[in-house]
């Protein structure tokens, strides 16, 4: 592990913004299809002018939901080039400055020079630096405050409030990055923020007989904290990554991996609420059983939802993916259920990128 007083010390995923196109419906979906909870609102009402931001929490999970109110908005032009997605990986820390000096000092762009933001309910520190293409992380200090979210955000009560799904944290966060590109945001997560690269996967590991992929996983020291950074390979046809890449108009955050503690109970709830699954191939559960030996769950019911299942030297893991939830085929979400295993589903890609493809094929971008 890298000495620690020269990288900042990350406490865990404190929250997620989108920009949104109309934050009001974005996180009306979230918490009808999803089940996230009504947690804070931030606009005009409240001192904030040009754009409104919806937050909304399921265990430790948040996001947050921004929009411009006028055109000439940053916001406004990111939602226009990209459509909606990831603005802001916050990360939460002790000491938002220092955190800002040190990756600064490491090489980072500055995105948000130390900031202290204050209303009745105490103060709290932000800072960030830029990441891959229009994406930044933020870094939160927040043991000043004690009101709802940040300041600037009031309680957001609404009538409707859905039942949650029982989604508990961020298991990880994936990057799509352009050709070539991998290795440099590699050495910058090891040289700005003090992460090891804790697994890679080579086009051999992920491909299919039309397309590949490259990938590897950057951890911080604590574990709390995983990026993989994928990149696009040589195949034969066009990658997911490059589907990607050419409708989010540049790189971005490609999915959002969520855990849960019951992986059928959660995706049962999901789908009954709308969100749609990719669906592997019933081939695909043939021999199953051999290679992941025994497990807790019912296979029947795992077969039935379609999750995937992988097991490494520490345990086994469930995961399934949802199709992606834009117009534009570019972010979706995993839901994952670790049960010891620390991998990530290295003997499900062939499986998941196949359904991919197909899905792929039917929008005529394969």
């Amino acid at each position: 592990m890298k000495p620690s007083s020269n990288y900042p010390e990350l406490l865990g995923t404190d929250h997620i913004e989108f920009y949104v196109g109309n934050a009001r419906q974005a996180a009306h979906y979230y918490q009808a299809a999803f089940g996230f909870q009504p947690l804070a609102y931030a606009g005009p009402e409240t001192g904030v002018k040009g754009s409104v931001s919806y937050a909304l929490r399921q265990g430790k999970i948040i996001f947050v939901f921004t929009t411009a109110l006028r055109t000439s908005s940053p916001i406004a032009d990111h939602v226009f080039l990209h459509g909606d997605g990831v603005r802001v990986l916050a990360l939460l820390v002790d000491d938002a400055k220092k955190a800002w000096q040190q990756t600064t000092r490491n090489g980072a762009k500055n995105y948000i020079e130390p900031s202290l933001l204050q209303d009745d309910s105490g103060s709290a520190m932000l800072s960030g630096i830029h990441l891959y293409g229009e994406t930044v992380h933020v870094f939160v200090e927040r043991k000043n405050y004690h009101g709802v979210f940040l300041p600037g955000f009031v309680p957001w009560k609404p009538v409707y409030r859905p039942g949650d799904a029982g989604l508990l944290v961020v298991d990880h966060c994936v990057g799509n990055v352009g050709w070539n590109r991998m290795n440099h945001w590699v050495q910058f997560y090891e040289s700005v923020m003090g992460f090891t690269n804790i697994l890679s996967f080579d086009d051999i590991d992920i491909s299919t007989e039309y397309s590949a992929l490259m990938s590897k996983v950057m951890a911080n020291g604590n574990g709390y904290i995983k990026f993989p950074i994928n990149e696009p390979a040589e195949g034969k046809k066009k990658s997911q990554v490059e589907e990607f890449l050419e409708f989010y108009c540049g790189e971005g955050v490609q999915h959002i991996a969520m855990a849960t503690k019951d992986i059928i109970e959660t995706v049962s709830t999901l789908q009954k609420q709308g969100v749609e699954f990719l669906k592997v191939p019933d081939t695909y559960y043939a021999e199953l059983q051999q290679r992941i030996g025994v497990i807790d769950e019912d296979m029947s019911a795992l077969k039935e939802l379609g999750i995937l299942i992988d097991r490494d030297d520490e345990g086994y893991l469930l995961q399934i993916f949802t199709k992606p939830v834009e117009d534009r085929p570019t972010l979706f979400f995993e839901i994952i259920q670790r049960k010891g295993a620390k991998s990530f589903g290295k003997g499900n890609f062939k499986a998941l990128f196949e359904a991919i493809e197909k899905e792929q094929a039917l929008r005529g971008n394969l």
